[in-house]
């Protein structure tokens, strides 16, 4: 028997092997895993919170599809793997962002109040004398839109949409501040005339 024939008799055996080792079952249950993880981190705030990694979470999960369509399962268990890892990265992620973000909202909130009252007094001591209401105006304006942004605010964190109540606050104090610097000082009163004594 020739060598070209024992090749040719082979091929056969050789394909079965190749056949064999590339079959195997689709990782179904690290594919379901990775598919909870996702909707775990979507539950827990993800989607906005930690919108980079839970991409490349879901990412990685539609690339584990397209490899176990391929039939190429060791590539689909990879990627599943790292789906389910990136996932549970974006819910923890999420977590401490929304906290952090929480925290500044109370923050901004407790910073506004603050300066709704400071620039109230202000604006009562610059009506009771002599400014007229176009120099007083623009600060009565800025501190009742501060407090529309405090009320919105209180509502937002209420339904803990804590990204929207960090959004109403930001620049409100700044906006009162400058607002306040263009009310003119209050005029020192003139001091009283000296009566003459008659004799």
């Amino acid at each position: 028997m020739s060598r070209a024939v024992r090749i040719v008799g082979l091929l056969p055996i050789f394909v079965a092997l190749v056949l064999i080792a590339g079959c195997g079952d689709p990782p179904d249950k690290e594919l379901h895993q990775a598919q909870g993880a996702i909707d775990a981190a979507r539950a827990a705030g993800a989607d906005r919170y930690a919108t980079d990694e839970l991409k490349a979470a879901q990412d990685a999960l539609d690339h584990a599809n397209t490899a176990v369509g391929e039939r190429d399962y060791r590539l689909a268990l990879n990627y599943a793997l790292d789906s389910r890892e990136r996932a549970q990265n974006a819910a923890k992620m999420a977590a401490d962002q929304k906290a952090a973000t929480r925290s500044e909202a109370e923050r901004l909130l407790a910073e506004v109040t603050g300066a709704i009252a400071v620039t109230s007094a202000k604006l009562q001591v610059a009506q009771g004398t002599h400014h007229t209401a176009a120099a007083t105006q623009p600060l009565a304006a800025a501190i009742a839109a501060a407090r529309q942004a405090t009320d919105d605010a209180g509502k937002a964190l209420a339904s803990q949409d804590y990204i929207a109540a960090k959004a109403h606050l930001q620049g409100v104090a700044a906006s009162l501040a400058a607002a306040a610097e263009q009310v003119p000082p209050p005029e020192a009163p003139l001091p009283p005339r000296a009566t003459k004594r008659h004799r």
